[in-house]
This record gives C-alpha cells, sequence and structure tokens, in this order.
C-alpha cells in the first residue's frame, strides 16, 4: 500500500529550509512499520538534501559554496549565460538544481525514518525572491 501528500514550503529567498519533522510526522501517521519514503520537489530552481542539522554553519558554509560554485548571472564569469528571463538569479538556479537532487529516497525501519543522528531533509532554495515550494511525500509500504 502506499500514502502520498504534497508539502508546501514557503521560502524567503536563497538557503536551506529543514523540514524533517513534517516528513517524520507523514511516516507515524501511517503507522508502517517498513517501508521507504520517496521525496520529490515539484520545481527546478530549487533541490533536495539530506544533511547535517546540528550546527548552522553547515548551512551557511553550503549556501556560501553554491554562491561562489555558481555565481548570479551579473557576474562577468556567467557572461556566457543565455536564459535571463527572470532574472540573474533564474538560470544559476537551474544549474545549482542540476547539480544537486530532486528527489531522494529514506528507508522507513521500526515506523521512523532511518536518518542518522545528526542528519536532517532540506529543501535547498536557489531564487532570492520567496517562493510556495511543493513536495511530494510518498510513501510505499
Amino acid at each position: 500500500m502506499s500514502r502520498q501528500r504534497i508539502l508546501t514550503i514557503a521560502t524567503q529567498g536563497a538557503g536551506l529550509y529543514e523540514f524533517t519533522r513534517q516528513a517524520a510526522d507523514f511516516v507515524s501517521a501511517h503507522g508502517e512499520p517498513e517501508g521507504l519514503l520517496t521525496l520529490f520537489v515539484r520545481h527546478t530552481s530549487c533541490s533536495l538534501l539530506i544533511q547535517e542539522n546540528a550546527d548552522p554553519d553547515v548551512r551557511r558554509d553550503l549556501d556560501a559554496f553554491f554562491g561562489r560554485l555558481v555565481p548570479s548571472a551579473d557576474d562577468p564569469a556567467m557572461g556566457y549565460l543565455v536564459h535571463r528571463a527572470e532574472g540573474p538569479d533564474d538560470m544559476p538556479a537551474h544549474i545549482k538544481a542540476a547539480l544537486t537532487a530532486v528527489s531522494l529516497s529514506i528507508p522507513v525501519m521500526g515506523g521512523r525514518l532511518a536518518l542518522g543522528t545528526w542528519q536532517g531533509i532540506y529543501l535547498f532554495e536557489h531564487r532570492a525572491s520567496p517562493h510556495r515550494r511543493e513536495i511530494v511525500l510518498h510513501l510505499s509500504a
């Protein structure tokens, strides 16, 4: 049997938004002792990742790294970009999403997500403006 839900996350600009608790609550609400939770983000300018959730410096450093790796289209190094329809962060956001994941699979063991001690689930927003992002949660038993 499988269950599905769409989770909406409101972002306030670029950065990592943790939603581990919402995913864990979805799993526990269905009482499946074993299974697989699949997460899929329905957008092309953000992504998903599992990352440390204890030290906020990790999130800050990841955001800074990706900003240096793929700067704004206004940066002279990005002069080759053609797609600029929605502003200077648009195509860089698509590139960052292509370098990361748009779906994740997490085993369910003993009715709980099999995450490690310091692991959290994040939406990685790559755009500067606020957005409402939809993530599909699919639990298979």
